[in-house]
C-alpha cells in the first residue's frame, strides 16, 4: 500500500487531529540522536499520535490486514536508530500519551503511560517521597515508555540497577491487535512469581514484540540526604582497584561515575572556569541515603581513595556539590567542542565491560582512536563497566566519516573480546543488530523464534535487535 493510501485510512480510521501525513512531518521522524540516521534518513509512510489503547489497537489491526510495518517511538532521543521506519512503516508517536494513571501511595507504585517524561514522573512522585530510581542522562526529555522498550538505566544504576527491576506489569498490544497484561489482570502485588514472566520479556525489546500501553512501576523511598566525593588519579589503573575496594568496605554507593584523561581535556576546553585537575583519571563518588549512613559511608570512601589518588574531596554541600558534579555533567556537550569543526557522533558509545577490564578498555579505545585519526572522549558509569566513547569527526568529510565507521566496529568488537556487551544502556536498535549472533551464540537463533510467535508476519519494528 503506498504512503498516500496508508494516510487516507489512517485519517479515516482515526481523524486529523492523530494523524500526520505532511512531508515535512514525515522528514522529522525520519531521525533519532544516532549517527545512522543523520546518515541515511527514512520518513515513514505516516505518523499516528495515539490517544488511547484503542487507537494504538485500531493502527495494529489495520497494519497486520495490510502487512505494514509499525515502529512504536517515544521522544526519540534513542541513539541507534531503534524509532525509525528503516524499511518504511507507520510510526506509533507515543510521547504525547503521557497520563500518570494512578500514583498509589500504599502500595509503592504508579500506573502512567507510555509518553511521560522521566523528570516530570518523578517530579510528581516528590509530592509523596517517593521517586523512580533509574537515571538517564536524556532525564527531561525520554519517555518512560521508551525506558522500558530499551531497559534503560543511567549514572545511578549501580546501587539502583536498571529499568527492568522496577516494571510491575504492562498492557501491550500486540501486532495482530490483542490486548495482553502482564504481571497479573488485577495485581498490585510487588512480588509475582506466577507464570511465564512476560514484563521482563518485553522489557528491553525495543519494540519488535508490541507496542507497551500502560505501564506498572515500583517506587522507592526517596533517599534524605546527599554527598559526592572527587578523587584524582595520576595512575589509571588506580581508578578500578578503588572502586574495587570502595566494594569490598560494603558500601554501595548510588553513583560511580570516571572521567579520563581526553575527556578530563574536554571539560576545561568547554567550561575553563570548572578546573579540573590534569590527571589519568578522576572519579565521581555518589552517596544517598540517611544523613548519618551518608556521611559515614563518604567519609570511608575519602579514607579509601585516599591510598591511591593525588586529591580527595568530600561534600555534602549542596553548592559544592554541584560544582563537584558539574565537570561530569557537561562532558557529553564538552566532547562535541574537542574540535571546531567536528561533531560529537553516537554510533558505539555505550559499551560495558567487567569492572577489572575498564583501564584495558579504555587503553584500547585510545588506541583505536590513534590508529584511525580520530579524537574520541571516553567517560561513563564505572561502578558498572558502562564506557561511554564519544568519536569526534567533521561529519561532511567523507573519509572521516568511513573511518569513524570503521573505529565504532571495533569499539564493538573489543567490548565482546573484553567479556563484555556492546550495548549497556543505549540498546541495540540497528546499529548493533550485527553483533547479536557473535555475542549471543545459539541464543540468539531462539529469540528470533520468540519473535515469530509474537510477530509472525514481521511487522513490528522490523530490522532491529535481531
Amino acid at each position: 500500500m503506498d504512503r498516500k493510501k496508508v494516510g487516507e485510512e489512517l485519517l479515516k480510521r482515526l481523524g486529523r487531529e492523530k494523524v500526520l501525513t505532511d512531508e515535512l512531518d514525515l522528514m522529522y521522524y525520519s531521525y533519532d540522536s544516532s549517527f545512522l540516521t543523520k546518515l541515511k534518513p527514512v520518513p515513514p509512510l505516516a505518523v499516528v499520535l495515539p490517544k488511547s489503547t484503542e487507537d494504538v489497537q485500531t493502527v495494529m489491526r489495520f497494519a497486520y490486514e495490510n502487512g505494514i510495518n509499525v515502529i512504536p517511538r517515544g521522544a526519540g532521543t534513542g541513539e541507534t536508530g531503534g524509532c525509525v521506519a528503516i524499511n518504511d512503516g507507520i510510526v506509533l508517536d507515543l510521547s504525547t500519551f503521557d497520563e500518570i494513571v494512578e500514583i498509589d501511595v500504599s502500595n509503592m507504585q504508579v500506573i502512567v503511560r507510555p509518553g511521560i517524561v522521566h523528570a516530570q514522573l518523578n517530579k510528581e512522585l516528590a509530592k509523596y517521597n517517593l521517586f523512580f530510581p533509574p537515571d538517564p542522562g536524556s532525564s527531561q526529555m525520554c519517555t518512560v515508555g521508551g525506558m522500558v522498550a530499551n531497559n534503560a538505566s543511567g549514572l545511578r544504576a549501580v546501587k539502583y540497577g536498571c529499568t527492568e527491576q522496577y516494571v510491575l506489569g504492562l498492557e501491550v498490544v500486540l501486532p495482530n491487535g490483542d490486548i495482553i497484561t502482564t504481571g497479573g489482570l488485577k495485581s498490585k502485588a510487588i512480588k509475582n512469581v506466577s507464570g511465564l514472566n512476560l514484563t521482563k520479556l518485553m522489557v528491553g525489546s525495543e519494540g519488535i514484540l508490541g507496542v507497551i500501553t500502560k505501564i506498572r512501576l515500583r517506587c522507592w523511598p526517596k533517599p534524605k540526604a546527599r554527598g559526592i566525593a572527587m578523587a584524582v588519579f595520576d595512575n589509571l589503573d588506580d581508578a578500578p582497584a578503588t572502586v574495587l575496594e570502595v566494594y569490598q568496605a560494603g558500601i554501595m554507593p548510588s553513583g560511580i561515575e570516571i572521567l579520563d584523561s581526553s575527556a578530563i581535556e574536554a571539560v576545561n576546553q568547554f567550561k575553563p572556569e570548572i578546573g579540573l585537575p590534569a590527571a589519568e583519571a578522576i572519579l565521581l563518588f555518589e552517596v544517598d541515603g540517611n544523613p548519618p549512613s551518608v556521611e559515614y559511608e563518604g567519609n570511608t570512601i575519602k579514607e579509601i581513595a585516599s591510598r591511591r589518588a593525588r586529591l580527595v574531596e568530600w561534600a555534602t554541600d549542596p553548592k559544592r556539590m554541584a560544582e563537584l558534579w558539574e565537570g561530569r555533567s557537561v562532558t557529553a556537550a564538552a566532547a562535541a567542542r574537542v574540535r571546531k569543526d567536528g561533531s560529537r557522533i553516537f554510533a558505539g558509545e555505550d559499551i560495558s565491560v567487567p569492572l577489572s577490564k575498564v583501564a584495558d578498555t579504555l587503553r584500547a579505545i585510545r588506541k583505536l582512536g590513534d590508529k584511525y585519526g580520530i579524537k574520541v572522549v571516553n567517560y561513563g558509569h564505572i561502578g558498572d563497566g558502562n564506557v561511554h566513547s564519544a568519536p569526534v569527526i567533521n561529519p561532511e568529510n567523507p573519509e572521516e566519516v568511513e573511518k569513524v565507521q570503521k573505529l565504532v566496529h571495533e569499539i564493538h568488537l573489543l567490548a565482546i573480546e573484553m567479556g563484555g556487551t556492546t550495548t549497556g544502556e543505549h540498546g541495540v536498535g540497528v546499529v548493533r543488530r550485527e553483533y547479536a549472533q557473535l555475542e549471543h551464540g545459539l541464543a540468539h537463533k531462539y529469540m528470533q523464534e520468540i519473535k515469530k510467535v509474537f510477530d509472525p508476519k514481521g511487522i513490528m519494528n522490523p530490522g532491529k535487535l535481531i
